[in-house]
């Protein structure tokens, strides 16, 4: 098992981050809790990992925090919850906004999420309701650094959101809703993501 990863961060195209870890690329999924608080590409950071091994593939995911990990790692023994759904549920809700969730045995929230249904958001709640205590909710392990609009910003906060189980109508409606003023993909996937909570 890969533990964790200290390397230089090579590229971030949502959900996906590369790092660069002495000439070795390591493809790595990440939730939209970690992505948001990467730093620019060039950094050295650190990232916590967790590896899925498949008969097709070995898919590598990577957290800024134990504590989203550790939530990550808690989805995956509940029954049906796999790790697209997992990461897609890091994607929609922080740790701190998860235990929320838990503690009001709110199941319309995990509902709105992709690819978790009713009957999948009552397992989750009944699963790891006495897992809570596990999880801190500490937040990113990273700052945010601000950085410059790109042209492909709606293009890679599209794919972001196909990546995480919208339908491509939806994902137009909420980059609508998300509006024109955001500076970075990372903010429009923020906006897209509120939206879709909302």
């Amino acid at each position: 098992m890969i533990g964790w990863l200290r390397g230089r961060l090579a590229a971030k195209t949502p959900p996906t981050v590369v790092l660069d870890v002495n000439g070795v690329g390591y493809e790595c999924e990440a939730p939209m809790s970690t992505f948001f608080g990467l730093p620019e590409t060039g950094t050295e950071i650190t990232l916590r990992t967790h590896l899925v091994v498949r008969e097709d593939a070995h898919i590598l995911y990577a957290f800024a925090t134990e504590d989203e990990r550790r939530l990550f790692r808690g989805l995956l023994k509940v029954s049906g919850v796999g790790p697209k759904i997992a990461l897609g549920i890091l994607s929609g809700l922080s740790v701190a906004d998860f235990l929320r969730v838990l503690e009001a045995e709110d199941a319309a929230a995990l509902v709105r999420i992709p690819g978790v249904g009713r009957k999948t958001a009552e397992r989750i709640l009944i699963d790891m309701r006495d897992k809570t205590g596990d999880l801190s909710g500490t937040g990113s392990a990273f700052v945010p650094t601000s950085t410059t609009a790109v042209p492909s910003a709606h293009q890679e906060a599209s794919v972001a959101l196909v990546a995480l189980g919208y339908r491509p109508q939806e994902v137009v409606r909420l980059l609508k809703a998300a509006g024109d003023d955001a500076q970075t993909t990372e903010e429009l996937i923020r906006r897209a993501l509120r939206a879709a909570a909302g």
